[in-house]
């Protein structure tokens, strides 16, 4: 009895060490004050402002952008890494292979994003069609970063995964690509779409790297909010902050929704 009692304190301060916080940027978005210690009524009007804001906005628009695209080649990238190392056993390469998945994963960002500036800024010096840094430069290097945590999934449901089915296409004489396309990847589906969710939320909430590769018309929103911070919060990013935290879980609810239907389907 005593363990239980405990164990609920010990379960009950960690939520509210998690969550105590969220509930109260969401409770002072509704401050009518500017400052965001004092409380002066109830107020939606950092809401209008937000919906205002060309800069917050655009830089929004310009995180979801990178995020999609990065995750999606990461996704792409990382499952074709994660096959290769689960399915072609010793090969010419592999120690080099399993390096470049390691390194994203254990490499400080203040590292990454300098090496990655250099690396642009030397392409770019190099080869006059090189674009300069922006959108281009930063889904690069999100997909470098995350296309490791892809392959470290997939290799992970790739090794854990029985092979009898895929032997017994082969068997009936079906090609390497048709077993595949037909077995292994639908098999290995939940895996690659964590890999995505987890790509595009690496992306979304990154800002070292970002710093390093973007450019002056490339301005993503975490970098935007940094920067306001660095001036004294304002209300609006409390409503921004409040946003993300009302649209996070209503994904989170939804994705569990379907979850639950597609079981009771089967």
């Amino acid at each position: 009895m005593k363990a239980r009692s405990f164990s609920t304190t010990v379960l009950s301060f960690g939520l509210a060490f998690l969550y105590v916080p969220l509930i109260v940027v969401m409770v002072y978005s509704f401050n009518a004050s500017k400052l965001v210690t004092v409380w002066a009524g109830f107020s939606t009007q950092w809401y209008g402002e937000l919906l205002s804001d060309g800069q917050l906005l655009g830089a929004a628009g310009n995180s979801v952008i990178v995020a999609l695209l990065s995750a999606s080649l990461a996704a792409v990238v990382g499952t074709a890494t994660g096959y290769a190392l689960a399915r072609f056993g010793r090969f010419r390469g592999r120690a080099i292979l399993t390096g470049t998945v390691a390194v994203p994963l254990v490499l400080p960002d203040v590292i990454a994003g300098l090496s990655l500036l250099l690396l642009f800024v030397a392409l770019e010096q190099a080869f006059s069609w090189m674009p300069g840094r922006g959108i281009f430069t930063i889904v690069i290097a999100h997909t470098t970063l995350t296309m490791a945590y892809v392959a470290v999934i997939v290799q992970a449901r790739l090794v854990g995964m029985d092979r009898d089915v895929e032997e017994a296409a082969a068997d009936l004489g079906a090609k390497p690509f048709t077993v595949f396309r037909l077995i292994t990847l639908p098999m290995i589906k939940p895996a690659i779409i964590a890999g995505w969710l987890l790509a595009f939320v690496l992306s979304l909430d990154d800002l070292v790297i970002a710093s390093f590769v973007s450019g002056p018309q490339s301005t993503t929103l975490p970098m935007v909010v940094y920067s306001s911070i660095r001036l004294g919060v304002s209300p609006k990013i409390n409503a921004l902050a409040t946003v993300l935290i009302i649209t996070t879980f209503v994904l989170l609810a939804l994705a569990a929704w379907i979850g639950r239907n597609t079981l009771k389907s089967k």
